[in-house]
Formats: C-alpha cells, sequence, structure tokens
C-alpha cells in the first residue's frame, strides 16, 4: 500500500510468551518451576479474545507493515518487558531482561532490519542495565525502554544517573512507557474493573515520573539525553506542565535547585517526544503549544484497544493537521527519536 511519505510506527508491540522468552534463560532459570511472569493478573484483557490480535513472530508483524503501508515499527514488549520490573528476585529479574533481548534479537531484528525492537532494561540494578543498554546497542536495538511503574522507583533519583549518562553518550534514546501491572504502586489495586485500572494507570504513571525527571533537572543535566513518553497521548502534556510551572514559580528556587527554568522552557528546548494516536483530539492543541517536532504517531498494534490499520488512514485523514505537521508526526519524529534512517 502506497503512503504519501514515509510511515513509522514509534509504538508497536510483540506479543510475546513466557514459554517464547524461557527458551533463551540459561540454567538454572530456565527449568525453574515458578512462572518468571511476576505480578500476572487475571484481567479478561482481550474480552475472550474478540479485541486485538497476537504478534509473536516477525512474520506477523512484516504482514502488519504492509497492511497498513508503514515503513517500519518499533517495537516494544507486552508481557515479560514489563512484569520483569516487578520480580523481587535481583539476579532473576537481570536474567529475564536479557533473555527477553536475546528473543526480540533473534526473532525479529534479525529477520528484518524493518522490525526495530527496544531493550528490556533491569532497572532494579542500575550497573547491569547500563551494562545491557550497551550489549543492545551494539545489538542494534533502537532504544530501551523505563516502564513506568516497578520496583525500581522513581526515574529522578540520581541512582539512574549514570544510566542517563551512558544513554546520551550512546545518543540512544529511553522510553518511559506506561502499563498496568504493578498497579499497586499507583494506588490503583482498589479498582475492581480493567477498564478502570487501564484508564487510570496509562497516564498517572506518566504524570509520576515526569514530575520526577523534571523536577530533578534532568532534561538540563542530559541535555541531548532523548526520552520518548509512551501510551498516554499527549494532550495531557500542556497541562501538566502549566500545572509543574506554577508550582515550580513558587517553590522551585528552594526544592528543585537543578531545575533553573520552567519546566516548560526546558522541556520544549530538549529532545523530549509525545506518543499520539489518531483519534487524539488534543494532538492539534499539543502542536499549537510544544510545536509540530514533539509528537510521533503510534499503531499500538496488536493490542486490543488499537485500530490498526484504520488509524494510519484516520491519521492522514484528519483536517485539523497540516500536511507538514502530518509528515512529521506520522514519520519524521519518530526518525529522530531513534534515530531511524
Amino acid at each position: 500500500m502506497e503512503r504519501p511519505y514515509p510511515i513509522v510506527d514509534g509504538d508497536g508491540h510483540i506479543t510475546e510468551t513466557e514459554q517464547q522468552v524461557r527458551e533463551y534463560l540459561p540454567e538454572p532459570y530456565r527449568s525453574r518451576g515458578a512462572s518468571i511472569r511476576a505480578g500476572n493478573n487475571y484481567w479478561n484483557i482481550n474480552l475472550n479474545g474478540t479485541l486485538g490480535r497476537e504478534a509473536r513472530d516477525a512474520k506477523t508483524w512484516l504482514a502488519a507493515l504492509d497492511e497498513g503501508g508503514m515503513e517500519q515499527a518499533v517495537l516494544f514488549p507486552t508481557s515479560l518487558g514489563f512484569t520483569s520490573s516487578l520480580i523481587w528476585e535481583p539476579d532473576l529479574h537481570v536474567a529475564v531482561c536479557k533473555a527477553y533481548n536475546d528473543f526480540a534479537n533473534e526473532e525479529f531484528l534479525k529477520v528484518s532490519p524493518l522490525l526495530r525492537p527496544v531493550a528490556t532494561l533491569p532497572m532494579q540494578d542500575v550497573d547491569e542495565a547500563v551494562k545491557e543498554l550497551r550489549r543492545t546497542h551494539e545489538m542494534g536495538f533502537v532504544g530501551a525502554m523505563l516502564p513506568s511503574i516497578g520496583k525500581h522507583g522513581l526515574l529522578g533519583h540520581r541512582k539512574f544517573f549514570p544510566l542517563y549518562a551512558e544513554a546520551e553518550k550512546l545518543d540512544i534514546m529511553l522510553a518511559v512507557h506506561s502499563a498496568t501491572q504493578g498497579i499497586h504502586h499507583l494506588g490503583a489495586d482498589d479498582f475492581e474493573r480493567f477498564i478502570d485500572v487501564n484508564t487510570y494507570c496509562f497516564p498517572v504513571g506518566l504524570f509520576r515520573q515526569f514530575v520526577s525527571m523534571v523536577f530533578a533537572g534532568i532534561p538540563d543535566m542530559f541535555p541531548k539525553l532523548r526520552v520518548g513518553w509512551m501510551e498516554a497521548g499527549c494532550g495531557w502534556v500542556p497541562y501538566w506542565l502549566e500545572r509543574m510551572d506554577e508550582k515550580w514559580e513558587i517553590r522551585g528556587e528552594m526544592e528543585t535547585p537543578e531545575l533553573k527554568r520552567k519546566p516548560s522552557t526546558v522541556v520544549k528546548e530538549r529532545p523530549w517526544y509525545f506518543h499520539t494516536e489518531a483519534d487524539e483530539h488534543m494532538l492539534s492543541y499539543f502542536i499549537s503549544v510544544m510545536g509540530a517536532d514533539k509528537a510521533f504517531f503510534a499503531s499500538d498494534f496488536p493490542h486490543w484497544d488499537g485500530d490498526y490499520p484504520h488509524n494510519v488512514d484516520e491519521m492522514l485523514e484528519r483536517d485539523d493537521l497540516d500536511e507538514t505537521a502530518k509528515r512529521k508526526v506520522m514519520g519524521e519524529n519518530a526518525k529522530e527519536l531513534y534515530r531511524l534512517s
């Protein structure tokens, strides 16, 4: 399918199974009887198989690219990649992250250069996370994922500074990605339905980490660090920055000494990018506030709440964006974020 300009999926997903990843684990982890999928829940996410699809192999993803007329896709995990951040055992945590990355490398990246994985990092052990960032960068991964919730805590903590320094040095992006595993970290464990949990956790997980990273001064300490904010849209950004500006003007000098300027000023200047989807009405307002260089399209294929490939046509047909903005959002910005050719 021909498109008027290159379309890049800035956030697609592999629906890996535990068995697929387990095959890449070394012993003794591979043979352990217990599940390696921590924090497993019982939500009927796909409503008895009526929503979403599965994308467990490169063949499925290459067919999806053709179906929607996309040039290439950046692939995030779905299961083990997120639940690894909840594993209590430190050695298993590191092993599962490495195994997922080896799986994605062998079964996606090596199959086709059009499928570009992001790495899962053992965030509870920053030294190991730095090593794994280097290793996956050498493999050809285009970024690494920082789960918005998990045992690692707030991403503005100075313990993560070596990771940010290494990512800046390697010129590789880091993606803060929302999830619904470990919902107790967000006080969401009182909800009784998945619709509540999903609606609440995805934006709130990003709100929390955005406050932590910005008020810690990370945009100025690591000015070349590219950061992606994944899967809560971009409409929240103007509101959240306005609120943060207000508090910073009153308390910033005393409580956020590393942040010398308003949050909105710093974030606009730095290479921080925000996910958007075709039906997000706030996208045009986001562009009016933040500019057209900050948002990137994500299909979210094959997840239950995605509408791929129709969302590609929907974005191209929007009448509230000019062609320059569409070209940037549908491909150019993702290429800048991930350093894609």
